[in-house]
């Protein structure tokens, strides 16, 4: 009986130097992947050099630099929004939930609103300007969301919180939306960029410390422009002086002084001690001067009172005629009469009473600075 033998299929040998040729080929395709990534990063390279960042828009035209604002301020600020892998915890799988930037959520809800073109724009201002219609003001709006995010990217180094800046951004888009004139002739992204940037304006003066520190038009100049006055004159070789600030920004020294002593300070608590070593610590409101009259001072008003009294009733006696009720009924009266009452009372005029009034008010005075001295007003 023959047995049949079944041979295994012989394996190809791999010679050394066909192993050479595949790890060549390997090697020459790893190059060329490496080449075509590094293409792409110089291709994109190029494509944000040639776009620019967001701090060289600030001069283009918004509706032409609002898709770059919202591409590179996602890119810029989004990259800190989710954990790195390395520093969660030990436990925690890939798809645990991370944090969330609000700011990035909503520079993609803003993407999701199409611009509008300069026809658009116009039609919809036209429209709303004669009907009042709230969906072409909301579309008007929604249009110039990016508009707001730019301006908001302008002033992230004097308020950290971009989404508190965008909010009071959007309010002074709607007023200016609400105030816009579609017949003079200027974009309405240029109209709005003023309102909202007075709008960001006055909430980072309003919030940049707990006790405001510019409530005139002089402390709100100085505020956002002392520091860059100083600095434009050192770099000059000029002197800042309070007296040169205060011309060059045409405000009163002493403006000047009282806004740059604010500036170089920080809030002071109150209830901080201003001691140390006592027992009982003293405060800065224990310091504080009373607001209610001392005792010296009670006592000196009612002797004037009393003193000022006396002497009413010594000149009442003096008069005569209508004189006697102008002074009873408006003079010393707790509800003075009109002088139109007193006018139908004695049957003349209103302006004769005004002037037997007149008369009879400078004779009091004289003769209350004749008995008091010149102390009595």
């Amino acid at each position: 009986m023959t047995s049949t033998r079944r041979r295994n299929p012989a394996r190809p040998k791999t010679s050394p130097s066909a192993a050479a040729d595949r790890d060549g080929e390997q090697s020459a395709d790893s190059a060329a992947e490496g080449d075509e990534a590094r293409d792409g990063d110089q291709e994109e390279a190029e494509e944000e050099e040639e776009w620019g960042g967001p701090a060289e828009l600030d001069g283009a035209e918004p509706d032409k630099a609002d898709d770059g604002v919202i591409e590179a301020s996602a890119e810029v600020l989004g990259s800190e929004a989710i954990e790195p892998e390395s520093e969660r915890e030990p436990g925690l799988a890939s798809s645990s939930l991370a944090r969330v930037d609000a700011l990035q959520v909503y520079m993609r809800e803003v993407q999701r609103h199409s611009l509008l073109s300069p026809d658009e724009e116009h039609s919809l201002a036209v429209h709303y300007n004669k009907t009042q219609d709230v969906t072409a003001a909301a579309r008007l709006v929604t249009a110039n969301l990016r508009l707001v995010v730019k301006i908001a990217y302008e002033y992230r180094r004097a308020y950290r919180n971009m989404m508190d800046l965008i909010q009071e951004g959007n309010i002074g888009l709607m007023q200016a939306v609400k105030r816009y004139d579609p017949y003079r002739g200027v974009k309405l992204s240029s109209y709005a960029a003023w309102w909202i940037r007075a709008y960001m304006l006055r909430f980072i003066l309003n919030n940049w410390r707990l006790v405001k520190i510019g409530t005139t038009q002089a402390q709100r100049k100085l505020f956002f422009n002392l520091s860059k006055e100083k600095a434009k004159l050192t770099s000059m070789g000029i002197e800042p002086t309070h007296a040169e600030i205060a011309k060059r920004l045409n405000v009163e020294e002493s403006e000047v002084s009282e806004m740059d002593r604010r500036l170089s300070r920080s809030d002071a608590s109150l209830d901080a001690p201003v001691g140390e070593g006592d027992d009982k610590s003293t405060t800065r409101l224990d310091l504080l001067p009373a607001v209610a009259d001392t005792p010296d001072r009670l006592t000196e008003d009612a002797q004037l009172h009393s003193i000022l009294r006396e002497k009413l009733e010594v000149f009442r006696g003096t008069l005569s005629g209508k004189d006697v009720a102008i002074f009873d009924k408006r003079l010393i009266a707790d509800e003075p009469l009109t002088l139109q009452e007193l006018g139908d009372e004695f049957g003349v005029s209103r302006e004769r009473v005004r002037q037997l009034e007149a008369r009879l008010t400078g004779k009091l005075r004289a003769y209350l600075q004749q008995e008091l001295g010149d102390g009595v007003s």
